[in-house]
């Protein structure tokens, strides 16, 4: 049964979809059957892995709200084992039309349970907001992986997003894991950086990564080709780098 591994942070900016794209796509290169949900109305992740999410007829959206079979969406990749339930721009209206619908915050998941066996990690690549579509990737989840940016300024928020995952820990997901933090944007010549490093081991006392995503131009210049930073230049210090990371979570998670 696979691993619903969901990135989340309700900061944009931070390297979230980066990750999802980046750890889905090496996952998938270690022989891993992976799904990667793209449940942001921004779509990154789909345009990242090269679908034109404007010309599509139905993604993640039209099965959420019951209007589509999820299978029936999903989407192949220039990886074998990589597919993907892509965005549309019809998500963005989602999260009002949600609201008015029973089991609101677990459609996600519903949908999910339907073809967990069929992959060894499903990777939800959730929107910057902390609204329903939030809600329902953490409900989808069994554990939470937050993308921290190493700046002064990454922490603000990130106790209104652990409070958030609390709640729903309390009220609608008791078993839902926190994996830990992965630090991306890292310059080593920053020196704020171990100041928030040192800070960030407060908030996660269980787990940071250790590996760590620096700040790249062929990280950032990837998406817009429409590649995995595994296929736009697999020796990069990005691409080690998520290499590195997807080495870890497969030795964390198949413990």
């Amino acid at each position: 049964m696979g691993m619903i591994i969901s990135i989340v942070n309700q900061k944009g900016g931070v390297g979230k979809t980066t990750t999802a794209v980046n750890l889905a796509s090496y996952l998938a290169y270690l022989d891993q059957h992976v799904l990667l949900v793209d449940i942001d109305p921004q779509a990154n992740a789909t345009s990242g892995l090269g679908i034109d999410h404007k010309n599509l007829e139905a993604g993640i959206y039209e099965a959420l709200l019951g209007l589509r079979d999820l299978t029936s969406v999903l989407k192949r990749t220039i990886q074998d084992k990589l597919t993907i339930a892509p965005s549309t721009i019809s998500l963005a209206g989602a999260g009002i039309e949600l609201v008015n619908l029973e089991n609101r915050e677990s459609r996600l998941l519903k949908l999910l349970e339907q073809v967990r066996n069929d992959y060894d990690y499903i990777i939800i690549d959730g929107p910057p907001s902390l609204g329903l579509l939030t809600i329902n990737s953490l409900v989808a989840a069994d554990q939470i992986l937050i993308p921290v940016q190493s700046e002064y300024y990454a922490l603000e928020g990130l106790g209104q997003l652990l409070n958030t995952i609390n709640l729903v820990q309390n009220h609608l997901k008791p078993n839902l894991g926190i994996l830990g933090a992965v630090i991306t944007m890292y310059d080593k010549r920053n020196r704020l950086s171990d100041d928030v490093m040192n800070e960030l081991y407060q908030y996660f006392p269980n787990r940071i990564f250790r590996s760590i995503i620096p700040r790249s131009v062929k990280l950032a210049e990837s998406p817009s080709y429409g590649r995995s930073i595994l296929h736009y230049d697999k020796d990069s210090k990005g691409a080690r780098a998520y290499e590195k990371l997807a080495l870890e979570l497969l030795q964390i998670t198949s413990k």
